[in-house]
C-alpha cells in the first residue's frame, strides 16, 4: 500500500510538472506575440488562442459515413489583435515573416493565395450571414502548429478568427456557428472542399476528451482519455503532402464504386455508406475487383476500430487502445495504400520502441504527422530513437511534438 500511494504520488508530480511546462510555453509565447504587435502597431493587444486537432483512430472514414475520433491539442495557433477605426484589415504572421504586414479590407471578396485568406475569409463569411464587423483589425498570428501536417492549422486559424472577431464587435455566435463559418471560409471563399469536423473539434475541444463523432449524423459525445502514465506524442515526417490530393479524390471514387458494387447484389437492404456495415456484413458481399475490395475494407474495418477504440478508452483498456491504432496503420498501408516510406518509416520504428502502447499514421496520409501513445518513462528514449532511424532511413529530419488533450478556443 505504502509502494502504490508512493507511485500516485510520483504519477501526480509528473502530470503536475508537465501541466506547469504546458502553462510557461503558453505564457512564452503569449509574450511573444504581444511584444510582436507592440513593436508593429504601437498599442496594448489583447491575445487569444486556438487548439489544433488530431486524429486518434477513425481514418479516411468521413466521407463514407463512418466515425472518428479526434481530440484538441495544447499546441495551436495565438492571435494578438485589436480593432481598428477604419476598414482595413492589417495582418502579420510570425511564421511567413517574409510577407511582411499584409494589408486587406473589411469588404474583400476574393482570396489572393496568402496565409491572410483565412482570416479573411471569415471575416467575409460573416458579413455574408448578416452579423455587423463595421471596423477592420490589427492582428499578429503565430502557430505551433506545423504546417502541412495534417493537425489542422488552417482550421485553427479561422476558428481562432471567428473566436476574436465574435469578442471584439460583440457578436453573438455560438462555439458551433464559429466552426460552421469556419468550414464555409473554406468552402467557398478559399475553395477547399473540406468538411466540418476540423473546425468542429478545434472550436467545441474539450481537456482530457476526445470527441466521438459520427459523420453521417453529427452527433457526438465526449469521451474521457486517462492517460495516467502515458502521454501522446506526434511525429512530424516533414514531408509535404503533395500526393494528397489527388490520392485522396481517388480513394474517395473507389470507395464510391464500391457502394455501387455491393448495392448491384441487393434488392432492399441497399446502403449509402460503407460505414453501415459490420464486418461480417462486407466478408458476405462480392467484389471481384482486389483493389476495390481493398479500399472497401479498409474503410469497413477502420470504421468498426474506432468504434471499438471509443469502447476501449471508456474502460479504460489503454492497452487495447494502441493495439487498435497498430491495426489502423497496417490497414490504411496495406488497404488504402496511403501511407508511404516516410510514414512507414516512423510508424514502424515506433512499434519497436519500449513503452510504444500504439503508433499510426493520422491525417491524409502521403506525408505529415503520425501519433504515438507512449509510457512517460520512455519519452526521450522514443523520440531520440524514431528520429535516428527516420534521419537515416529519408531525406528528412522528424520533429516530435509531446501534446496534452486540451480544450477548445480561449481568451489569455
Amino acid at each position: 500500500m505504502i509502494e502504490q500511494t508512493k507511485e500516485q504520488a510520483i504519477k501526480q508530480q509528473i502530470t503536475e510538472t508537465r501541466q506547469t511546462e504546458a502553462h510557461k510555453q503558453e505564457e512564452k509565447i503569449k509574450d511573444m506575440v504581444t511584444q510582436k504587435y507592440k513593436e508593429l502597431f504601437k498599442e496594448e493587444p489583447r491575445v487569444f488562442f486556438a487548439p489544433g486537432r488530431v486524429n486518434l483512430i477513425g481514418e479516411h472514414t468521413d466521407y463514407n459515413g463512418g466515425h472518428v475520433l479526434p481530440c484538441a491539442l495544447t499546441i495551436g495557433t495565438y492571435a494578438a489583435v485589436q480593432k481598428r477605426n477604419d476598414d482595413k484589415i492589417l495582418l502579420y504572421s510570425i511564421n511567413f515573416e517574409e510577407e511582411g504586414i499584409v494589408t486587406r479590407n473589411i469588404n474583400e471578396t476574393k482570396p489572393i493565395k496568402s496565409f491572410t485568406d483565412y482570416p479573411v475569409g471569415v471575416v467575409h463569411q460573416l458579413r455574408k450571414d448578416g452579423f455587423n464587423i463595421p471596423f477592420g483589425f490589427n492582428v499578429v498570428y503565430f502557430g505551433n502548429i506545423p504546417n502541412s501536417s495534417g493537425l489542422s492549422s488552417s482550421a485553427s486559424v479561422e476558428v481562432l478568427t471567428g473566436f476574436f472577431l465574435k469578442s471584439l464587435f460583440c457578436l453573438e455566435l455560438s462555439n458551433v456557428q464559429i466552426a460552421l463559418i469556419g468550414q464555409k471560409a473554406e468552402n467557398d471563399f478559399i475553395g477547399v472542399n473540406c468538411g466540418i469536423m476540423d473546425q468542429f473539434i478545434i472550436a467545441m475541444g474539450k481537456e482530457d476528451h476526445a470527441t466521438y463523432l459520427d459523420t453521417s449524423t453529427l452527433n457526438f459525445e465526449y469521451i474521457p482519455v486517462k492517460l495516467k502514465n502515458q502521454s501522446l506524442v506526434i511525429a512530424c515526417s516533414n514531408k509535404k503532402r503533395g500526393l494528397g490530393e489527388s490520392k485522396y479524390n481517388e480513394r474517395r471514387a473507389e470507395c464510391e464504386k464500391a457502394v455501387e458494387i455491393i448495392n448491384r447484389q441487393e434488392n432492399e437492404n441497399k446502403i449509402k455508406f460503407l460505414g453501415e456495415l459490420t464486418e461480417e456484413e462486407f466478408e458476405q458481399k462480392i467484389i471481384e475487383d482486389e483493389i476495390i475490395r481493398k479500399r472497401a475494407k479498409h474503410a469497413v474495418y477502420e470504421n468498426q476500430r474506432t468504434i471499438k477504440a471509443c469502447h476501449a478508452l471508456k474502460n479504460n483498456r489503454i492497452e487495447e487502445f494502441g493495439m487498435l491504432m497498430n491495426e489502423s496503420h497496417s490497414s490504411l498501408q496495406y488497404d488504402y495504400e496511403v501511407t508511404g516510406k516516410e510514414l512507414d518509416t516512423l510508424v514502424h520504428a515506433s512499434w519497436e520502441q519500449e513503452g510504444c502502447v500504439g503508433s499510426r499514421m493520422t491525417g491524409a496520409g502521403f506525408g505529415g504527422c503520425t501519433v504515438s501513445l507512449v509510457n512517460n518513462d520512455n519519452i526521450q528514449a522514443f523520440i531520440n530513437n524514431v528520429g535516428q532511424v527516420y534521419k537515416s532511413n529519408t531525406d528528412y529530419e522528424a520533429d516530435f511534438y509531446v501534446v496534452n488533450i486540451g480544450g477548445g478556443p480561449k481568451e489569455l
